[in-house]
């Protein structure tokens, strides 16, 4: 039962800002220590509470509970639900509202479900000591309302939902197999009645707080496996309390790039929030100060290879040119098994600007053909932004006439510099992959992603968390 109750519409929204952080300072301090920010809008929490509820709808799996409370005349109850089955769940209207400062207030109406299952019940007092294990069903129509709110722990961001509020309109167990049941399992019925429904107000609430946190966990521990690759990896734990207007949820990210035991420090960041706007529904704002390190990482761990051979090689080289083809560069391409490999010498360089994004990095390259009578071809270039400068180093003597420097400029001018673009490209499609609507806006010195909300994403999320 709790499983059901918990996961409420909105409430995810509420918790996918909660992450481990080792400090939180209130957000003006947090700028500088701010690598990552994210935002969602009020509309953006609209679409939320719309999708979550009809998932929690259509797929309303239940897990057992297992509890015990002492009540005033009764006792110490113990009591499990076990093998819960849920039917026509129905939630009447989800509302919710964005309170500045404070938290959200969701008010869940109207929610009716038949369940079937086994309970487990053992009551023991001065007056009467029973214990039953017994299938029912239960018919139940409840209004719940919840004012979740951010509070910073010792070592995390956590939600709070003790201000919690269950009115049960309606709670009937039927013990299935009696269709005309004696006084003494009338009498029964109507004691497990009246005890479960003092359980539950706390029960309920209780579970909601506990799994709020659980879950705030699981989300964050999911992105950072997302943003993790081999032995790269990213805290992007919070720097601060996450912020709530009326408009918008906002919460600050470290950011920091980990390899080798090693992890980035962020303590000067350019992040403000005038930088931001709220025209579109999800957005993150991304520091240089997140790419560089993460580009380190790659660097050092040997990522920044490029191989080319055959077919894919020589259709390179098929782009005009203004000069002809030195004769030893066509005997390389014509060979049986050309071979290119070209790779980073230096720790590039990253920074942003309204322009684009630019990267200086010393790169090197060898062209073999597989051959041992025909030498291989071996250079270094230099590329600072639209500048590039070239330095050609052979592996074997080799008189370079000027017309077959200015070939080779124009040949990485048209043929490399292409080709990294379409690096770039394939960067930002990792960042974002199956999000529709994107839109990139480079600055000075950080970047902005907006999205379209990602309602199949959003979905495949729910149902695989429901599970």
């Amino acid at each position: 039962m709790d499983k059901c109750l918990m996961t409420l519409p909105v409430l995810l929204l509420f918790l996918g800002l909660v992450g481990i952080s080792r400090s939180c300072l209130n957000p003006v301090s947090a700028y500088r220590f701010t690598g990552a920010v994210c935002r969602l809008t009020y509309s953006a929490a609209v679409v939320l509470n719309e999708k979550t509820t009809k998932v929690i709808q259509a797929d309303p799996g239940c897990s057992s509970m297992n509890s015990e409370k002492s009540i005033l005349f009764v006792g110490k109850v113990k009591y499990g639900l076990t093998n819960l089955e849920i039917h026509n769940l129905s939630i009447g209207r989800s509302e919710f509202e964005l309170k500045p400062g404070k938290g959200i207030e969701i008010a869940i109406s109207k929610v009716s479900a038949v369940s079937k299952g086994t309970i487990q019940y053992e009551n023991g007092s001065c007056l009467v000591n029973v214990g039953h294990s017994v299938d029912l069903e239960i018919e139940s129509h409840i209004d719940l309302g919840i004012n979740p709110k951010l509070y910073c722990g010792k070592e995390n961001v956590a939600a709070d939902t003790s201000v919690c509020y269950l009115t049960i309109h309606k709670l009937n167990l039927l013990l299935l197999g009696d269709k005309e049941p004696g006084w003494l399992k009338r009498l029964f019925t109507d004691f497990i009645t009246f005890t479960v429904k003092l359980v539950i107000k706390s029960q309920i609430c209780k579970e909601i707080n506990n799994v709020a946190n659980i879950l705030a966990d699981f989300i964050q521990e999911r992105a950072e496996q997302f943003l993790s690759d081999g032995d790269i990896s990213m805290n992007i734990g919070v720097t601060s309390a996450p912020v709530i207007t009326s408009q918008y949820i906002k919460s600050y990210h470290k950011g920091l790039a980990k390899y080798n035991n090693v992890t980035a420090v962020i303590n000067a960041s350019v992040f403000h929030p005038s930088q931001l706007t709220e025209d579109r529904m999800l957005y993150f704002w991304i520091s240089d100060e997140v790419f560089n390190p993460l580009i380190t990482a790659s660097h050092q761990d040997g990522r920044f290879v490029l191989n080319i051979s055959g077919l894919e090689l020589t259709e390179l080289f098929e782009v005009y040119l203004s000069t002809e083809m030195p004769e030893f560069l066509n005997q390389l391409l014509s060979s049986e098994e050309p071979f290119l490999r070209v790779w980073r010498v230096s720790v590039p360089q990253l920074w942003t600007t309204p322009l684009g994004i630019s990267v200086r990095a010393l790169a090197a390259g060898k062209l073999t053909s597989g051959a041992e009578d025909i030498p291989g071809l071996s250079f270094e270039t230099v590329r600072i932004t639209v500048q590039t400068h070239y330095c050609f180093l052979f592996s074997f003597a080799l008189q370079m006439v000027e017309a077959h420097i200015e070939y080779l400029k124009g040949a990485v001018e048209k043929i490399g510099v292409p080709k990294y673009s379409y690096t770039c490209t394939s960067l930002l499609l990792i960042i974002t992959p199956n999000i529709m609507y994107t839109q990139t806006i480079g600055l000075n010195k950080f970047i902005i992603f907006y999205f379209g909300f990602p309602h199949h994403l959003f979905v495949e999320f729910l149902r695989k968390t429901l599970e």
